[in-house]
Parts: C-alpha cells; sequence; structure tokens
C-alpha cells in the first residue's frame, strides 16, 4: 500500500507542479472539514454548524492559508495540546481545563469526542459541484504501523438540497505491546433549506477499539531496550480490550411564518415604515445509544485490587449502556434585521428520555460463566429553554439563553449563559472584543452514582455541581492573534480520586486560564504558537501545568514556475510541544476513566518535530519525523504515568480533493 501511494504522489507532483497553486485548507471550531480553492470558491457555496441548542445555523469561518499541514490529528485541532496514552486513536484528555468535555450525558465518550459524530458537532455544506476530498497518513514500520484515512463526499441534488458523507480510520498498532487502536467513524449528513422551511439531518455511527496494557511498570527498560515490543507491560497477560459504539441521528425542522425576509421585501418607503416581524417553530429531535464493553481474560493478573468473579480463570467480560431520546420544541421571534435595532428571542419545552443498563460476569464455578443484568433504571426529564439578543447596529450586540429542568433525574439543573459583543474597526480588519458569563447546576453523571464491575462496584448520592463562569476574548483581525480569559469558581466539584472511585470535593475550587494564540512573521520565517497558562486553587484536587506552549516555527518560501505559471508552496521547521511539570491524571483500563494521583510528576520535556509542508493545486504532502529528540534529551517522555509516548518514527501524508 505505501509503495502504490508513493507512486500516487509522485504522479500527482510530476503532473501538477506546474499547474497552479490553489488550494486552501478549511476549519470547523477546530476540527478540519475540508480544502478549498480560492480560485473557485463560489463552488462551496456556504458551510455551517448549528448553535449548542440547535435552533439557529452558526457560519462557519474559512481559513484560506496553507498553514502547517503535517498536523493531521483532529484531536489536536479541538484543543491545542492534549494528554495520551502514547498511541493516537486511544483516550486523552485535554491539557487545558476549559477545554474539557463536560456533559453528563457525553460520560461514556468524553476522551474520544474530537474523534466522533455525534449531533453537537454535525457541519452542512451547500455545494456547486461535487465535491470529494480524501487525507491519508503513514507513521512507523510496518509492524508498528499507525494510518490514519479520511473521505469525505458531499453534492447539491438542487439549490436547495445537499447531502454528504464522512468515513473516518484510525488504526494504529502502537510501539509498545497491546497497545492497538482501531477507530472506524461514519457520518451521514444532509440538509433542506428554503425561505420558509429549513431541515438538518445527521447520522453518525462511531465504533471505537482500545486494547489496554494498564502502562508499563518499569519505565527504566526505555533505557536498556531496543525493542519495545520486549518491554513488559501490566495487563500483557490479560488481553485486555474496551470497545465504545455510538449509535447517534440528528433531525431539525424549521418552519417560518409571519413577514418575509428582508431579502424578499419590497423596499419601498411605504415598506419601509412597517417592520418586519418573523416567527419559526423548531422541532429538534436527537435519538442516542451508547455501549462501552472491557474484556479481560486474566482478572487476577494482581493489576486490579478487587476482583468480584468467584472463579479463579473466568474472563471478565463487563457490559454498560445508555440511550436517550430528546425532543424539542420552540419558538423563535426576530425582528426586521435590515434595522439598527434589532431583537430576538426564543422559548420552548424540552423531553429528555434516558435508559441505562449494566452487565457483567457472575459465574457458579471456575467453568461457568453467566452474564447478567445487574441493575436497569430508566428516568426523564423536562425543561423549559429560552433566549434573547439584541444587535444595536452591526458592531454592538447581546445574547442569553438558558434552560430550567422541571422535574426527573436533572429536577433543579439549570445553566444560564450570556455574551456581550462589541467590534472595533481596525486599519487590517475589524476586531472583535467579547465578553462571556454563565452560570450552571448540574447533577453528575448516573454513572458517577452507580456502576457494577467485576472489578469496581460503587452506590453514592452526589449533590449537584455548581459553576459560576467568566470570561472574555479579543479576536485580531487578519490572523494577528486572540486572546481568551477564562474563570470558573466550582463547588462540589466531581472527578475520580487516586483510588479511581468516584469524589466530589465539597469546598470551592477556582480555575483560571490565558490562552494566546499569536503568529510573528518577519520576511519568510514564520513563529505559530498556541499558549496556555492555569492556575487552581487547590492542587490537591485539580492540578494542572503551570506554562503549557505549542508552537512552530518554520520557513515559508513560494516556488514560482514562469514558464508554466504553476506554483509549490514550500515550509520547513520545527514544531514544539512543552508543558511545566504536574501531577497527570492517571488511567484506569476497567472503567476507561482518568483519575487523580499525587506520586509521579508528568512534563518538563519538549517533545520536537521535524517537518516539511508542500502544496501543489489541489494536493497537500507532508513528510515529519516525529519526537525527533526521542533518547537524546532523556527517557521522562510519559503524559500519563506509565504510558510512555512513541519514540522517533518518521511520518508522511497527503490530502488530495477533487471536484468538476
Amino acid at each position: 500500500m505505501r509503495k502504490c501511494l508513493f507512486i500516487a504522489v509522485i504522479l500527482i507532483l510530476s503532473g501538477q507542479i506546474f499547474a497552479q497553486d490553489t488550494i486552501q485548507p478549511g476549519r470547523k471550531k477546530g476540527k478540519p472539514v475540508s480544502s478549498y480553492d480560492t480560485a473557485k470558491a463560489p463552488r462551496i457555496l456556504r458551510e455551517w454548524t448549528l448553535t449548542s441548542d440547535f435552533s439557529e445555523e452558526e457560519a462557519l469561518v474559512v481559513d484560506t492559508l496553507f498553514n502547517l499541514s503535517h498536523r493531521v490529528g483532529i484531536a489536536d485541532k479541538f484543543s491545542p495540546v492534549n494528554a495520551t496514552l502514547g498511541n493516537y486513536g486511544l483516550p486523552f484528555y485535554q491539557v487545558n481545563f476549559f477545554d474539557r468535555v463536560n456533559d453528563p450525558d457525553k460520560f461514556l465518550y468524553k476522551y474520544y469526542y474530537p474523534f466522533m459524530y455525534v449531533p453537537e458537532n454535525a457541519f452542512f455544506l451547500n455545494t456547486q459541484v461535487p465535491y470529494t476530498e480524501l487525507k491519508w497518513s503513514f507513521a512507523g514500520k510496518r509492524q508498528n504501523s499507525e494510518q490514519i484515512f479520511m473521505i469525505m463526499h458531499t453534492q447539491n441534488v438542487n439549490r436547495f438540497l445537499n447531502f454528504g458523507l464522512i468515513y473516518d480510520v484510525i488504526f494504529s498498532l502502537g510501539q509498545y505491546n497491546f497497545q492497538r487502536a482501531d477507530d472506524k467513524n461514519f457520518t451521514f449528513f444532509s440538509s433542506y433549506v428554503r425561505d420558509n422551511y429549513k431541515l438538518y439531518f445527521s447520522s453518525g455511527l462511531n465504533n471505537i477499539t482500545s486494547y489496554e496494557n494498564g502502562g508499563i511498570p518499569d519505565l527504566s527498560q526505555l533505557e536498556t531496550q531496543t525493542e519495545l515490543r520486549n518491554i513488559p507491560v501490566n495487563l500483557g497477560a490479560s488481553n485486555a480490550v474496551s470497545k465504545l459504539k455510538n449509535k447517534s441521528l440528528l433531525l431539525v425542522q424549521r418552519y417560518t411564518i409571519g413577514n418575509k425576509t428582508p431579502e424578499q421585501a419590497d423596499t419601498t418607503e411605504t415598506n419601509l415604515s412597517k417592520p418586519l416581524l418573523s416567527g419559526t417553530f423548531s422541532h429538534i429531535l436527537t435519538i442516542e445509544e451508547n455501549k462501552r464493553t472491557y474484556e479481560d481474560q486474566f482478572p487476577r493478573s494482581g493489576f486490579y485490587d478487587s476482583v468480584y468473579i468467584k472463579g479463579t480463570s473466568m474472563p471478565v467480560f463487563d457490559s454498560l449502556t445508555s440511550r436517550f431520546i430528546k425532543n424539542t420544541i420552540r419558538f423563535d421571534f426576530v425582528t426586521d434585521e435590515t434595522r439598527r435595532f434589532r431583537l430576538g428571542g426564543g422559548i420552548g419545552i424540552k423531553s429528555e428520555l434516558f435508559r441505562y443498563s449494566q452487565m457483567m460476569n457472575l459465574n457458579l464455578d471456575d467453568t461457568a460463566t453467566i452474564r447478567t443484568l445487574r441493575w436497569l433504571d430508566k428516568n426523564n426529564n423536562n425543561a423549559v429553554i429560552g433566549s434573547l439578543y439584541n444587535n444595536i447596529g452591526d458592531k454592538f450586540g447581546w445574547s442569553a439563553k438558558g434552560d430550567l429542568f422541571l422535574n426527573g433525574y436533572r429536577a433543579g439543573d439549570f445553566s444560564l449563559n450570556g455574551a456581550i459583543k462589541k467590534s472595533f474597526a481596525l486599519r487590517k480588519g475589524t476586531a472583535d472584543w467579547i465578553i462571556r458569563g454563565g452560570m450552571s447546576n448540574t447533577q453528575p453523571s448516573i454513572w458517577y452514582e452507580r456502576w457494577s464491575s467485576s472489578n469496581f462496584r460503587w452506590n453514592t448520592n452526589l449533590s449537584k455541581e455548581f459553576r459560576l463562569n467568566a470570561g472574555t476574548d479579543l479576536m485580531f483581525p487578519a490572523n494577528i492573534g486572540e486572546i481568551r480569559f477564562d474563570y470558573s469558581i466550582i463547588d462540589n466539584y466531581t472527578d475520580f480520586d487516586s483510588t479511581a472511585m468516584p469524589s466530589q470535593f465539597s469546598g470551592g475550587l477556582s480555575v483560571a486560564a490565558l490562552t494566546i494564540k499569536k503568529e510573528l512573521r518577519a520576511w519568510k520565517f514564520h513563529l505559530a504558537t498556541d499558549l496556555i497558562l492555569q492556575q487552581s486553587s487547590n492542587k490537591d484536587i485539580l492540578d494542572l501545568p503551570l506554562l503549557t506552549v505549542r508552537s512552530a516555527g518554520y520557513f515559508e518560501h513560494l516556488f514560482k514556475f514562469r514558464s508554466t505559471g504553476g506554483n509549490l508552496n514550500t515550509q520547513i521547521g520545527v514544531d514544539v510541544t512543552y508543558n511545566t511539570e504536574y501531577n497527570s491524571y492517571s488511567y484506569m483500563p476497567a472503567t476507561g476513566r482518568f483519575f487523580r494521583q499525587s506520586l509521579v510528576k508528568s512534563g518538563n520535556y519538549p517533545f520536537i518535530d521535524l517537518f516539511i509542508d508542500l502544496k501543489v493545486r489541489r494536493t497537500r504532502i507532508f513528510i515529519m519525523l516525529d519526537h525527533a529528540n526521542a533518547g537524546l534529551m532523556g527517557y521522562d517522555y510519559t503524559m500519563i504515568p506509565s504510558y510512555p509516548m512513541n519514540t522517533r518514527m518518521l511520518r508522511y501524508g497527503l490530502a488530495w480533493t477533487f471536484y468538476d
């Protein structure tokens, strides 16, 4: 396969190196979606997602720069630095506290969320011609290789109806024993957009398999062992595997009544004197099913403190499932958008139906095994939701939205969030200043309260977690930079303690973070940096690295071939990731949870990558030496205790777009 792709790359270069250079990469909320030809931009008419409550469209800004295309990991687009188990595709958490997933309904897949296609990150496009994009990358030797493959296709049936699909694969064998990741994720999406009726549909299938080796008990062998697969791992004899299966569906229908939209309205003096007002009825349906299983062929290996099965040789098979259906009906109104003072808002009701179940092994003797249902729970929640916003001119506006749960498991839960936005006209474009604030009172996931498996059991009653949030964003034009500040006060902070059991800190906890994104340029030299400063008021409960940096320094040059008019854009440089020391979370395979520990510090080690990025017309190519400094600056290269990162390996790949 690699030889065929090398040949394909050569053919691409030979056939296109003298052609016009036009490809530009696109971005969606930090997640790469597609690449665009700026010379033919009208072909991709529009790209958008939906707001968090699925009530409005939210335009996606296309990044028209060729920039750092060797950063192929979707996880790193979601948040710049992530703490991983060493092999791409395995569970991870965001180093930036304010990028972490906190939704209790995402408990089972919060450590995989950026890989997956679920209703909250659905997106939609409108194109003039069929559009296809192919991405592929390969790293390492054949016996421990990592391959990433993604194909996307979208097209319009007519100017109103679009459909598309994405198939995403991560297949990584890993450099250490029993570390394989096999993730296969698929989504189908469609939209039908008319003046008075809009329909959005998205469906996702996510299948994620993670081999659990329990970490390496003796990390000193990294210095002496030349063959990494000969290093013993904690669960080497257990053949332990975690599997996550997710199915989801999103269906949104919106029907608008009232006056015509501003674009359709007659602009005569008579009509201008009459304010335009429209109302929209919406129905929002989301369905989701999540199932996590854990298998262990040798549960009495000594890795786990507790084993709740009787036999000495019985394997473990634990399974837990959550299913939910959410229905929302709402009415939204908006006044004349052509006037200086514009007001809008909405109100609705939301109904949720949940079902939870969990299974584990029970055995009668050493040879008989029974999978039995340990518990089954059903609950339903009903909530009222509302929103209000006001825009005064084009440069000032405010918005607020919230919900309140009236009954059910989440009775008394609420959230209220607001923002004020002010725009400033500068010489190089428009700068935006946003002030954010909010509060929430949330019942932790039911899995924090009830769990019954072969290695862990708990039955607790937890209080609601209260968060008071404040923050501000300052975004400068023309890629000058972004500054973001977040501050949160948390009561009843909920996580897992040093025994990997649920824990709730009843005292107050405050967290602050300053995030700076900046690119410096001097002639053809660039320095693109993401910098995060964080501080927690209680390091025993929540420890964070004081400083986290991801920075790429590179030289960029555009080769122009006058005889043909073709262009070849090149970036050559070094990419560095670093964070100061802190007590990172440890990982528990049986539950798939990260938990607190205070015995081992992680950090104070730079991960250095050397890269060459090329862009030739519709094709982007990269070659990278991943972790080039492995073994040259010590061997303490773990982001999670006992889970070392991959050592030095060659990584290469391409992205290719097709249309017309």
